[in-house]
């Protein structure tokens, strides 16, 4: 018996069995360099909102057009009316890195502003990027400011996995610098068994019929890849809230799946 593919059994039942208050949608796991899917459990086609992932083919966008210079500039103040839901960690001077570190919604607004429109939507296009709808919400002219926050653009666990394979093999239709230096400032962690680990969160309300944010049941989101040796692999987890709870959705989505992604990759 192969005890390394029982335990990693063991977990994913675990995750997907446990909560009434929660559910885990997708996780899928594939190898970076031949495409292999490790894992793949779930519904990992349905799209839906990208929430703050986005910033990380934002990221690449940003430094391909020359926004972003390195991961300390430009430094941005924060200004008067700009979005602060997420505490006085938003109301700082921000750098590309703080941005990511702390998903800040109001840098990534000044991106998308400096792009524009089309430029944003070309890239989102080239890169294959879900449905790459950057319009935004039905006549409200918004697509700069929310399109990936529970509005238009939408993208499926295997569209993530998708464009990450492309991002990390530097297969995407920009400068390699601007992927590397992207890369660069998207967190790192280590976990068990020697693994790397970069990724992003990204958390946003479902919508009711009438189109009123649900605050009960919030997507939650952690993508990325993990290295080891000469090894990557991208994965992501997307996970949703079945009622209201104190704890960010998509924290859990993170810590959940780095407690399992030693089991998963030991048990090929």
């Amino acid at each position: 018996m192969d005890f390394r593919l029982v335990a990693a059994s063991a977990l994913l039942a675990a995750g997907f069995s446990a909560p009434a208050e929660a559910r885990i949608i997708c996780t899928i796991v594939a190898d970076a360099a031949s495409d292999d899917i490790i894992l793949e459990k779930g519904d990992c086609k349905t799209r839906v909102t990208p929430a703050s992932t986005f910033k990380v083919p934002l990221a690449v966008m940003g430094y391909d057009s020359g926004f972003l210079e390195n991961a300390e500039e430009p430094v941005l103040p924060f200004m008067e009316g700009y979005p602060d839901w997420g505490g006085d960690a938003w109301r700082q001077p921000t750098t590309p890195k703080r941005w990511l570190e702390y998903s800040v919604v109001w840098y990534s607004q000044q991106i998308t502003r400096f792009l524009g429109y089309e430029q944003l939507r070309d890239y989102a296009e080239a890169f294959d990027y879900g449905n790459a709808d950057m319009t935004g919400d039905p006549g409200k002219d918004n697509g700069l400011e929310r399109a990936w926050i529970a509005s238009s653009l939408k993208i499926s666990p295997r569209e993530q996995v998708a464009f990450l394979r492309k991002l990390v093999n530097h297969e995407l239709p920009v400068s390699a610098d601007a992927m590397d230096a992207a890369m660069t400032i998207v967190e790192r962690r280590d976990i068990a068994e020697g693994w790397g680990v970069q990724g992003k969160t990204g958390m946003a309300y479902s919508k009711k019929p009438d189109g009123t944010p649900n605050y009960g049941r919030p997507y939650g989101w952690y993508i990325g890849w993990a290295s080891r040796d000469d090894r990557t692999v991208v994965f992501a987890r997307l996970i949703q809230d079945e009622r209201k709870q104190t704890s960010r959705t998509s924290l859990r989505a993170r810590d959940t799946i780095l407690r399992e992604l030693p089991a998963i990759l030991a048990a090929e």
